[in-house]
């Protein structure tokens, strides 16, 4: 089973090489996704969540109302950590179940925006950045989220630059020119790269 980490900057490209990669027959694991799958109502991670924080972060649904709790976090760092301190492990450990419930011979690739952040990017066998120029990606914002340039810079600040995810990197996609390129990249990389160390890892396993 080969594991690849997959990340990018915001607006770099990277949800689409995640779905490009999916139709291509791995099985993608979305942080972001297990990261509100785990704080679901009913879940252990949503009651320890208002354990930490009090009752105020749920809406009328008793389900997280995310404005309220990330308008308790966003400026404590301390309360942030202790956020993260629920969720991430919670994340960690469903797509472990994920993954470990995948046949031998999947490519698994975990989608995690905070990749490097993190230091995430050790555990897998390859790791593949998304990349695109930064007035590109501010441009995309603007065009495809009504973000002000303000707001684009300080997003893309507030995460790892193109140099360290770049320095994490087996290969790095850069995103500068149409989506049916970026697609056409990440095939031309399953095929030459991906499937072969897959199955590279398949016969020493045997």
């Amino acid at each position: 089973m080969l594991r690849v980490g997959l990340t990018g900057g915001i607006a770099a490209g990277k949800s689409l090489a995640a779905r490009t990669l999916r139709d291509l027959g791995a099985l993608v694991i979305d942080a972001d996704a297990l990261a509100r799958e785990v704080v679901e109502p009913g879940t252990e991670g949503l009651a320890a969540v208002v354990d930490a924080f009090g009752p105020g972060i749920l809406d009328g649904e008793g389900r997280l109302d995310r404005p309220a709790l990330a308008a308790v976090v966003f400026s404590d760092e301390a309360r942030r950590e202790t956020l993260n301190g629920i969720v991430h492990p919670a994340v960690r450990a469903r797509a472990a179940e994920l993954e470990q419930a995948a046949a031998p011979e999947t490519i698994v690739v975990h989608d995690m925006p905070l990749l490097v952040e993190t230091g995430q990017h050790r555990n897998f066998d390859f790791v593949l950045v998304v990349d695109a120029p930064e007035e590109e990606r501010i441009r995309r914002m603007a065009a495809d989220r009504g973000m002000s340039e303000d707001a684009a810079r300080a997003r893309i600040a507030a995460q790892a630059s193109a140099a360290e995810r770049a320095a994490a990197a087996d290969v790095v996609l850069t995103n500068d020119s149409t989506a049916g390129e970026l697609v056409k990249a990440v095939r031309q990389l399953w095929e030459t790269r991906l499937v072969p160390l897959n199955e590279e890892l398949l016969r020493a396993a045997q």
